[in-house]
Order: C-alpha cells, then structure tokens, then sequence
C-alpha cells in the first residue's frame, strides 16, 4: 500500500472492518446472544472491579481445578467501542477445554487516553496475579486480545504475572491511524505513536503466538507479519498462526470452539 498516495476516504477503508465484512452487521447479535447466555450460566464471579473506573472489571470463570491455566482476554473495538460483555462467547473454546477465563474491561477512549488505557489493562492484571486465586484462579495466565485487545496483549506481555500471549488479529504500527477516522478518539500524539506501538518497541522475551486470518485488511495482516518477523529476528519465541480464509471477526470462532485452531493452540504457549 502506497499510504502517502491515499485519500482520506481510502485510508480511512483501508481500517474499516465492519465495512470490510458486511456480514458482521448479522454476526454481531448473534455474538451477543451467545456471550449473554454464557454470562447468566456463569454468575458467581461477574463484575469484579479492579480500579476505580466504571468500567475497571473483571469477568471471572474459574476452571474446576484452580491450577489450570488461565486465558485472560482483552476485548477489541479500536480501544473506543465495545466491553467485555460482548465477547463472553469466546469463553466456550477455552473453558470447555478445562482452562480458567478472565475477560477484561477497560475505559474506552475518548473518555481516557491510550495512554491511560494500557495502564489499566497493566492495574488489571496487578489485580488478577493478587487476587486470582480467592476466585478460585491461580494457575499461569496466558494473555490473549482480539482486534485492539490484541496490540493490549503485545503491550502488556512483560506483566509479571503474564507467562505468554496470543495477539489475535492485533494494530502494531500506531502511525497511519493518526491519519483515519479512528483518531478522533484515540487523539494519539507522536510520543504515544512511538511509546504505544509493539513493533518499535524491545521485543519482549515471552512467548507470543501471533495469528490473523488470511482474508483480513492488507494494514492488519502487515501488521501481524512485521511484528512476527522482528521477534523471529531476535530469536523470540511463537508462532505465526495464518487462519486460511478467516477475516476480522470469522477469525474468532477459531477460539469460540472446542476444537479451534487458537483453542487447540493454546496449550503449546505453556511449557
């Protein structure tokens, strides 16, 4: 992609998902019937604040056996849409294969800065790593995000009480979306271009598995394959998962399901 000879309206395209898929407009009620459903099967730990923000909360499903691993989950929606309510579904895969979950909110922008967002996503997993084990989670945490939730993960994988990732469809370059209808919430400046974005940052030495499907927008996919190639570079370890013939959201039910691609893969980020 030539960025510099786009117009506005094709720079602005080039990150449009929903538009991208129109198929999304009939996905999305169904996602959220299903995380609803999830939700009122699972009552005993909802709701669990963690900050002091209205949205500073956790949503906890421990396993049977409080060792398991835990997939702690940061939502996606360009850091300005969504909660971790609507994402509950992808709970299922996971949980149904014996791990803990724990789906994170967090205060969208533009009500706090990027900036102050991976903050909190940083006091919630200080919280977790105190607290998860009253709630019957005390096993290794592998963070995992989707969409926005997955540059979340790449951000926050050095958390001490973070032992892998797995990005899912993640933003790791931060500087062509100054230039697209995104930034009007997000407002980033150059410091946060350069401090929030996975890709010029020291690689951390944790496992992340890096995945995307194959049908996503071009600036996605780059996005995952650079990041891949400049931890690959520095020996880091995690694999490169391209889902064939997924896109932004189809890409999801490879965790939805007990026999998914990224639920099956789990396990391999542990030792």
């Amino acid at each position: 992609m030539n960025w510099g000879a786009m117009t506005g309206a094709e720079r602005d395209a080039a990150y449009d998902n929903p538009a991208a898929v129109p198929a999304w407009a009939e996905l999305r009620p169904l996602w959220d019937a299903a995380s609803a459903a999830f939700r009122a099967a699972h009552p005993a730990h909802l709701d669990v604040p963690y900050g002091p923000r209205a949205r500073n909360k956790w949503d906890l499903f421990p396993a049977a056996d409080p060792r398991a691993p835990c997939l702690a989950f940061i939502h996606g929606g360009y850091w300005q849409r969504f909660g971790r309510e609507n994402f509950a579904t992808l709970a299922e895969g996971p949980y149904a294969a014996g791990w803990s979950i724990a789906m994170l909110g967090y205060t969208l922008c533009p009500e706090v800065t990027l900036t102050e967002l991976t903050a909190e996503v940083m006091l919630a997993l200080d919280w977790l790593g105190a607290h998860g084990p009253a709630h019957g989670i005390a096993g290794p945490v592998v963070l995992s995000g989707w969409s926005a939730g997955g540059h979340l993960t790449a951000m926050c994988l050095d958390h001490p009480a973070v032992a892998a990732g797995l990005s899912i469809s993640g933003i790791f370059e931060l500087g062509p979306l100054r230039e697209t209808y995104l930034n009007k919430a997000l407002r980033l400046t150059d410091a946060e271009i350069v401090a929030l974005s996975p890709s010029r940052l020291p690689m951390s030495p944790k496992p992340l598995m890096i995945t995307y499907g194959t049908d996503e927008l071009p600036p996605l996919v780059g996005d995952s394959r650079t990041l891949h190639a400049r931890r690959s570079a520095g020996h880091r370890p995690g694999a490169l998962v391209p889902v064939a013939g997924g896109n932004h959201f189809t890409i999801m039910n490879e965790l939805r399901r007990r026999d998914g691609i990224l639920t099956r893969a789990l396990p391999l980020l542990l030792p």
